[in-house]
């Protein structure tokens, strides 16, 4: 990785100020961690004199995934500073992964003012603090991982990074609701906001990016975690539909857009007969008040009694979505369950619900109907307004939620 020394001064220095078009950059200048799922969702790779914030359940991979750039870049001069871990432990992870030539040193001290100084002596390209709740400063009187003690090296981390030019990640804590511990000002400081998800149950972890000032958020890496580590899953909507059985009720694929990536995911639907006073609504990657509106609008719009009903919805292999272009598989996929009568064979349903039980149109339609192609589907259901879109599939248009169940079953 090429060093970019900024003279970044805190507002009493002699700077001037310069022109934007006289500010030299380029994109050349990004180092590629050759983990392409991660350079993916950063934007293309590292970008120099960069901070970095990396959150994540704990177990989830957020260490390993350091270790795997190490091993797929053994000339790369990473600092790791083991907050949480002894040098001997990264060191037993380090063999199980494979990792048997690397340039990557490892730092077992928690004062950030010697870590500074470390850094500057050793002028890594990356920087690895795991975590940023472990180091403290020791003139302030607060405990590590206090409000006080983040924010303030955080603020060092950010000048180390951006006057020396050391890329920096830092490691951070989540809270049971799943956000990044400490105060908010952490996410405002960093430059890129990473958050490693995913089911400890499961096998796959996604990686997200919440915010990127080098590149678009919101976009996704999938990996897959095994004895050698994580392992990239190139093609994420195959291992999503991996177990499904098109022949059941309730079952219906539909296709989300994670950044720029389409993924195929199924919807799966149970619609019984209530046991109790109150039938139950309960969902699993689907937020359960949308839940709710459609249920709404299925009765309300399709004439379809639901109120005796329990309904539970479940999106397979453990993904949370929140596209709205699932709406349409949602409604297929409780008709069908409440019906008992299986979809079409290899049909995608996509479109968004609206309270009036129309069908709206979504965006990235042509990529949607790439994807399902990709996957071997041959129809697809649609709002009418997406006729026109090139894909090869058959087209079923459709204008009302009535219309589409009746097309689907």
């Amino acid at each position: 990785m090429e060093r970019h020394k900024v003279d970044i001064s805190s507002g009493h220095g002699d700077e001037k100020p310069v022109k934007l078009a006289e500010i030299n950059y380029s994109e050349e200048n990004r180092y590629k961690t050759k983990v392409s799922e991660l350079d993916r969702v950063l934007g293309g790779g590292l970008m120099p004199a960069s901070l970095i914030l990396l959150g994540g359940d704990p177990g989830i991979g957020k260490s390993t995934l350091m270790l795997q750039i190490a091993k797929i870049n053994p000339e790369l001069r990473m600092l790791y500073v083991a907050g949480e871990e002894s040098a001997a432990q990264i060191r037993q992870r380090a063999d199980r992964i494979g990792i048997q030539k690397s340039e990557m040193k490892v730092l077992g001290i928690t004062d950030l003012d010697k870590v500074i100084a470390h850094a500057k002596a050793e002028q890594p390209e990356l920087l690895v603090i795991d975590s940023i709740q472990t180091v403290y400063r020791s003139q302030l009187g607060s405990l590590p991982g206090s409000i006080q003690q983040v924010r303030e090296c955080a603020a060092l981390l950010q000048q180390l990074a951006k006057r020396e030019g050391v890329t920096t990640l830092m490691i951070g804590h989540v809270t049971k609701e799943g956000d990044i511990a400490g105060p908010r000002i952490l996410e405002h400081m960093v430059d890129t906001v990473l958050h490693f998800e995913g089911d400890q149950s499961r096998l796959h972890r996604l990686l997200r990016s919440v915010k990127n000032r080098f590149g678009p958020a919101q976009e996704v890496g999938v990996f897959e975690m095994n004895e050698q580590g994580l392992s990239e899953v190139v093609n994420p909507s195959e291992l999503f539909l991996s177990e499904m059985d098109q022949e059941v009720s309730g079952n219906v694929v539909t296709c989300v857009m994670e950044g720029s990536r389409p993924m195929l995911v199924e919807v799966q639907a149970l619609v019984t007969p209530s046991s109790y006073g109150t039938p139950q609504r309960t969902s699993s990657g689907f937020d359960q008040r949308r839940l709710s509106l459609l249920i709404a609008v299925l009765e309300k719009r399709a004439g379809m009694q639901l109120s005796g009903q329990d309904v539970y919805l479940n999106i397979a292999g453990g993904m949370k979505v929140a596209d709205t272009a699932v709406d349409l598989a949602v409604i297929c996929a409780l008709a069908s369950s409440f019906k008992d009568k299986p979809v079409l064979q290899n049909t995608m349903v996509v479109g968004e619900v609206g309270l009036g039980g129309e069908i709206r149109s979504v965006p990235h339609v042509e990529q949607r109907l790439k994807e399902g192609a990709k996957m071997g589907f041959t129809k697809s259901l649609l709002p009418d307004k997406s006729r026109g879109a090139e894909s090869g599939m058959e087209f079923i248009g459709v204008k009302y939620i009535h219309q589409a169940i009746r097309k689907a079953l």
